[in-house]
This record gives C-alpha cells, sequence and structure tokens, in this order.
C-alpha cells in the first residue's frame, strides 16, 4: 500500500530540519511542481530528499503553508492498526497522571497526530478535525477509537475556523450513541458541567487543570475570576476554601453551567456569577474601590494570527492594567494567554507593561503552561501556545 503513494520530493539542502525530527514540511521547502500542485488536498504521500533519500511518510495539501505533516518513517501504514497503536501509547501516557477518564487523550502533534485533538469524558469522546489528511482518515480514526476505550458516544466538533485554511468545510455531529445535552466531568476533587455539543471547543479546557489548583490552593478569601466560562477557576476556589469568588462572562449558558457545578459541589453560596462585557465589568469594579486577594483572568485567544500580534499585545497590557489595579496589597494576579501568535516573552513583557501602568509592582512567581495531557512536541515549541503567569503583587 505504501509503495504506491506519491513522493513529495525537497528541494536541495532542505531536509536538515526533518533530519532533526521536525514534523513539519513547509511549501516553499519543497519542489511543487505540477503533480504535486495536482494531488487532492490530504493525500498521503512520502517525503523524500533531493537525491531521493527516504525521510518519511505523512500527507500533503498544497494550499496549506504547513504543505506537509509527518506521521511517521517511510512505508508506515497509516490505518486502523497505526491509530490503535498511537490512541493506547497516548492513553497509557494519561493513566500515568490522571485515575479517572477526564483528560485530553489526543494532542495532536504532541501525540504525533497531528491535526487530531481527541477530549475524554468518561464515556463521551469529542474528535476536533483541523486538517483535510485527517479528514480523509476519519474512518480508521473512529474504529480505533471504539478499539481503545470503546465510548459509549463520539461527537465530531469539526467547526474551527481553522479549517477554512485547508480548504475544509466546518460541521459537528454525533457519529457514535446519542449526543447528550451536557455532561459532567470530575477535575481536581470537583464536579463541572459541559456542553460538548454547543460550548467552545470540546466544551471544556483541560489546558488549565494543574494551574486551576494552584491558584485554588491560596485559599483566597475574595477571589475575582475574569472570564469564567462554566466556573474552572472559580468553582475550585470555593470547594477550596474561598469565602467569595465572582465570575465574570459575557456567555449565559457557560454561567448556567458555572452556577449549576457550584450547587453540584455544594458552594452555591460563596460563588455569583455575572453575565457581562468583561472588559467593562472590570473597569466598573475599579471605578467602585473594589479589591480581592486574587484576580484570575483567562481570556479567549487575543491573536488569532500573526497579523493581529500588535492589537492583541495592546490587548493584553491594558488586561493587566486593570486587573493588577484590582488586587489588594499582598495578593495574587493571575494572567494567561493561549493565543499560538504570542510569544511567552511578548506575552510577559506586556503584562509587565500593564502592572506597571497600574502603579503596582509584583513579583512573578510562577510561570506555567498547559498540563501532561497536552504534550508537545520538542521540535516544535511554538505548539505549546498556553502560557500563564502568576503574580505576588504588592
Amino acid at each position: 500500500m505504501s509503495a504506491a503513494r506519491p513522493q513529495i520530493r525537497l528541494r536541495p539542502r532542505e531536509d536538515r530540519r526533518i533530519r532533526a525530527g521536525v514534523p513539519w514540511v513547509f511549501s516553499n521547502e519543497i519542489v511543487m511542481d505540477q503533480a504535486a500542485k495536482s494531488l487532492p488536498p490530504g493525500t498521503l504521500v512520502e517525503l523524500v530528499s533531493a537525491d531521493g533519500g527516504k525521510l518519511g511518510c505523512g500527507y500533503f495539501n498544497s494550499r496549506s503553508l504547513i504543505s506537509v505533516r509527518l506521521l511517521g518513517p517511510p512505508e508506515t501504514g497509516i490505518d486502523e492498526a497505526f491509530f490503535t497503536a498511537q490512541f493506547r501509547r497516548a492513553q497509557q501516557l494519561r493513566e500515568k497522571f490522571y485515575a479517572a477518564p477526564f483528560y485530553r487523550m489526543v494532542n495532536a502533534e504532541g501525540d504525533g497526530l497531528p491535526g487530531l485533538i481527541i477530549d475524554r469524558f468518561g464515556d463521551v469522546s469529542v474528535v476536533q478535525i483541523t486538517t483535510a489528511g485527517m479528514e480523509n482518515l476519519l474512518t480508521p480514526i473512529l474504529a480505533a477509537l471504539d478499539a481503545t476505550i470503546a465510548p459509549n458516544a463520539i461527537l465530531l466538533r469539526n467547526d474551527s475556523a481553522s479549517r477554512a485554511l485547508e480548504g475544509l468545510e466546518c460541521y459537528s455531529g454525533c457519529v457514535k450513541g446519542e449526543a447528550p445535552g451536557r455532561i459532567m466531568l470530575e477535575e481536581n476533587g470537583a464536579r463541572y458541567f459541559a456542553d460538548p455539543m454547543r460550548g467552545q471547543k470540546s466544551g471544556w479546557y483541560y489546558d488549565q487543570r494543574d494551574n486551576r489548583l494552584f491558584m485554588a490552593r491560596l485559599s483566597a478569601p475574595r477571589v475575582l475570576d475574569a472570564y469564567c466560562y462554566t466556573g474552572g477557576f472559580s468553582v475550585l476556589a470555593a470547594v477550596l476554601g474561598s469565602q467569595e469568588t465572582i465570575g465574570l462572562d459575557s456567555s449565559e449558558p457557560a454561567l448556567a453551567l458555572a452556577a449549576e457545578a457550584a450547587a453540584a459541589n455544594d458552594v452555591a453560596s460563596r460563588c455569583r456569577f455575572i453575565r457581562s462585557d468583561v472588559t467593562e465589568q472590570l473597569e466598573h469594579l475599579l471605578a467602585q474601590g473594589e479589591r480581592f486577594y486574587a484576580v484570575i483572568c483567562d481570556p479567549p485567544p487575543f491573536a488569532r494570527s500573526r497579523k493581529d500580534l500588535e492589537p492583541a499585545a495592546r490587548a493584553y497590557r491594558k488586561l493587566a492594567r486593570m486587573a493588577a489595579g484590582l488586587v489588594e496589597p499582598g495578593g495574587f494576579l493571575f494572567l494567561a494567554s493561549c493565543s499560538h501568535s504570542i510569544s511567552v516573552e511578548r506575552f510577559s513583557l506586556e503584562c509587565a507593561a500593564g502592572i506597571a501602568r497600574a502603579g503596582r509592582t509584583a513579583a512573578l512567581v510562577r510561570s506555567a503552561g498547559a498540563g501532561p495531557d497536552h504534550p508537545v512536541h520538542p521540535m516544535l515549541p511554538e505548539s505549546a501556545y498556553l502560557k500563564a503567569l502568576i503574580y505576588a503583587v504588592n
């Protein structure tokens, strides 16, 4: 089967990155002749060097800046058995860290499966595909998922805007079992609720798990959770002893799930959720002279592409200024970015500038990313998208 795959040839002296372990090949690194351009998006190919040496197999899309994404060594069979082996390896890794089946089971390049994300919610799995190559392999992916963990329900959330870059349409649906209206999950000893079909991404963000626990363990008497979504930070803070937590978000459905989580954990009396424009509400709280022992800001991505970088940098600086002004002396400030396009160095610089503009001084006590169920490919540091900074504010 693999012998019949078309070859994609690298230009001279463009094989060093691949030989070093980088799994991406950019369009300007390959011979983009008519034969290559005529291949349907997502075609499985064999990658060879300029002199014909075999380098690996993957899938190809002439429409994409990242033209080839590697899946394995040359002539690897990319079928149900391949995905089953990859899924089992990924599952075994997660089981070293988590006792309950609530985690990101597949994290794209970090698990050797570019373009594929699978979030596990007990007996429900949510699959997200972002590339044409993985879209073409959906049938063996679903069969392998059944062979590995046999979920009662499999949901597809193939509605990411990035699919357009691959020439893909967006869609969602249930391909096994019945789509639940909302599901319960467990994290850090607390119970939460997610809506996998209508919520953002898969309905829950496992990436902040460790950071939620770090902030909750501060036992802050009063907590402000800006962009709280379904209450991940604020509910856990209340569970671990905070006397008052206030969550801000613009999504009424998300806030309803947050309130449900607070009730399920018997902390509803200590959690208050406010639907609002978060920026406007932060300005209002500043004007009222409000102060909190811990202020948490986990906004949606301000920079969705490189062209958004400078406006996003200003937005992060403004957010840091407002949030720092709400922290009582001796308290803590948590600032996060999930924007791929802003580096941790630039994000840190803008946060520091915002804190200074608030007239405050601070010490950075923790710099973190996502948890171990979000592994990063060691040759793709840019895939470590989540940046979380925690400051002790004077």
